[in-house]
């Protein structure tokens, strides 16, 4: 992992290690999901776009289903300007006081065979 470029790192880390606490509290009690969002976070989710803390965990917790299989089958992660980094996973994460949040999401509801 040393060799590989820092947004990698910390897109890796995210991936295996904060990706699975996202969807454990998403899984288990939506409403606490606030913790990793801001005021000025972004959500749209098939096509309709929420921003503020309040209103994205307002609509995750009003999802009808409870549990949905996770399934991450591959990751990228790309640099921006202002110390961000893009990941396909979770959108655009941001550091604010040393904390990474969620600043973006995009949810689109895919159905795969595997039958």
């Amino acid at each position: 992992m040393g060799d590989m470029p820092i947004w990698e790192q910390i897109g890796s880390n995210l991936m295996w290690n904060k990706i699975p606490h996202y969807y454990q509290l998403f899984d288990n009690d939506r409403t606490q999901l606030g913790a990793i969002y801001v005021d000025t976070s972004c959500l749209k989710w098939e096509g309709q776009p929420f921003q503020g803390k309040a209103p994205i965990v307002e609509k995750l917790s009003s999802l009808p289903f409870q549990k949905i299989q996770h399934s991450i089958t591959a990751q990228d992660h790309e640099p921006t300007p202002h110390s961000c980094i893009i990941s396909t996973a979770v959108g655009q994460l941001k550091n604010i006081n040393n904390a990474w949040v969620c600043t973006n999401d995009m949810f689109r509801l895919a159905l795969h065979n595997f039958g």
